[in-house]
């Protein structure tokens, strides 16, 4: 399971990073809402552990940007800002938890655990040729072959099936991952189907389908 957590203070995040790789997670650490932004474009996260106070904005319009581009990340935040009007604006965002500092880290654990299963119950979706894991970004196969899509393309992919039989068009799809990729274009957009459709198998092309002129539909069908 992979983890991003941010978090500005050095001590905290050195501290939290050790404890949960030793605990078997896989763990990546930054300290800015831009250092968290750029790497979930390259990788796959099955949870985000965010401060609300990071020195260029905060852990709130970080996990709204997450939403917005339909990462399916789980929220905990973990934060000294612990009114009543943090917690609930946490809350209102998605957030599963919202853990105040100080805290115990078996507290934190008990957290991560509760938050990973509830998703894992929910986030697995079949299909005739392949199962799709929305919570791990995992595309797996019968013959046991699994594809793990950049966080971009996925976000892509989980529109393309939240919106099927609907077509969806170009504009729509820059649109959507223009939160976390400033410099999204048509192009970006073809590349990334191109990707999907090659981690997709031999129907790929059957899968994600070019309507000349608008943009790409879903077509897979249900198991």
């Amino acid at each position: 399971m992979n983890i991003i957590l941010v978090e500005d203070d050095k001590a905290l995040g050195s501290t939290l990073q050790k404890r949960l790789i030793a605990e078997g997670f896989a763990v990546k650490w930054v300290r800015t809402k831009q250092e968290a932004l750029a790497a979930t474009l390259n990788d796959g996260f099955h949870l985000g552990i965010l401060d609300v106070g990071l020195p260029d904005g905060d852990g709130f319009e970080l996990a709204e940007s997450f939403k917005s581009s339909q990462l399916a990340l789980p929220i905990i935040f973990l934060t000294a800002m612990d009114s009543a009007e943090y917690r609930l604006k946490g809350y209102e965002i998605g957030a599963e938890e919202y853990i105040p500092k100080p805290f115990h880290f078996k507290e934190l654990m008990l957290r991560i655990n509760k938050v990973l299963h509830a998703k894992r119950l929910i986030d697995i979706k079949g299909f005739k040729d392949f199962v799709i894991d929305f919570g791990s970004h995992i595309i797996e196969f019968p013959d046991g072959r699994k594809e793990t899509p950049t966080s971009r393309d996925f976000a892509l992919l989980a529109l393309l099936i939240k919106k099927s039989p609907q077509v969806v068009s170009r504009e729509e799809l820059v649109s959507h991952i223009t939160a976390s990729d400033k410099v999204s274009t048509n192009r970006t957009v073809d590349n990334s189907i191109v990707r999907l459709r090659q981690q997709l198998g031999v129907r790929g092309k059957n899968y994600i389908k070019s309507i000349r002129g608008i943009g790409y539909q879903w077509q897979a069908p249900l198991d």
